[in-house]
């Protein structure tokens, strides 16, 4: 399974559509446990779907590294897919409910899985072209932690913006 990029990217695409799913009612599930927060949504803004994209994209990046040690561009690569499928979510999203006006719980819905499909069969492509070099892996690692650390600092620190505005509360962030 290690060359076999195919198959790779479709159990990242199955394990990111499965915990992204899970994450989604993870929080409310454990009672609203503030440990869990900065990983799950903690309401239905913009904001805390591309979180739900997020993790576990890079889980799943972290385990692949493992077995793609040997490529050099690696974490490029799914920095690349990463901040494709979160930027897509709300380019999507807001284009949509733009044009139609608001969107149905299946199409929100069917926009996560979308996503996450581009940014693996992205991955996919640059995995076989070869085509995207980086300067340093360490910049990709650098530039994963940012995102992840945004993640968590506006889960508890939120911005009062669009993006973070639970469209059914109106609140941001976590309710207090």
């Amino acid at each position: 399974m290690k060359r076999s990029i195919g198959l790779w990217q479709l159990v990242g695409f199955a394990a990111t559509s499965l915990g992204g799913t899970i994450l989604h009612f993870l929080y409310e599930w454990l009672g609203e446990a503030v440990w869990i927060a900065p990983f799950s949504g903690v309401n239905e803004s913009t904001w805390e779907h591309m979180k739900l994209l997020f993790w576990p994209m890079f889980i799943f990046a972290i385990v692949q590294s493992f077995f793609f040690r040997d490529r050099e561009y690696f974490l490029c690569v799914k920095l690349s897919g990463i901040l494709l499928g979160i930027i897509l979510i709300p380019v999507i999203f807001y284009t949509y409910n733009g044009v139609v006006g608001k969107s149905p719980d299946w199409l929100n819905i069917a926009i996560f899985f979308v996503c996450a499909a581009i940014a693996y069969i992205y991955e996919m492509r640059l995995f076989g072209t070869g085509k995207l070099r980086c300067r340093s892996q360490k910049w990709a690692v650098i530039a994963l932690c940012a995102i992840a650390l945004l993640f968590i600092v506006f889960t508890f620190v939120t911005p009062e913006i669009g993006i973070f505005k639970d469209p059914l509360t109106g609140t941001y962030g976590i309710e207090s």
